[in-house]
């Protein structure tokens, strides 16, 4: 399981340098992901223990050009 292999990874990353996460979903929605529970909330903690959060509150550039082109495309 990829996401049993990533809680793993995380702590023995962490000993050793930053971890840097970038993410357009807010933690809450992270289960659709994450789809266990217990294991999503596990590597939220393990995310958010002693770090940073920053929240941009911006949309996602990608998501917005894609959109567009899909609009300019049906419009014809």
């Amino acid at each position: 399981m990829a996401n049993g292999l990533l809680f793993q990874v995380l702590p023995e990353r962490e000993e050793k340098a930053r971890v840097a996460i970038a993410s357009n979903e807010s933690f809450g929605g992270w289960t659709k992901t994450f789809t266990d529970p217990r294991l999503c909330a596990a590597i939220v903690d393990r995310l958010t223990y002693g770090g940073n959060i920053i929240e941009t509150g911006t949309e996602s550039y990608h998501l917005a050009l894609t959109q567009a082109r899909v609009e300019q495309h049906i419009a014809g």
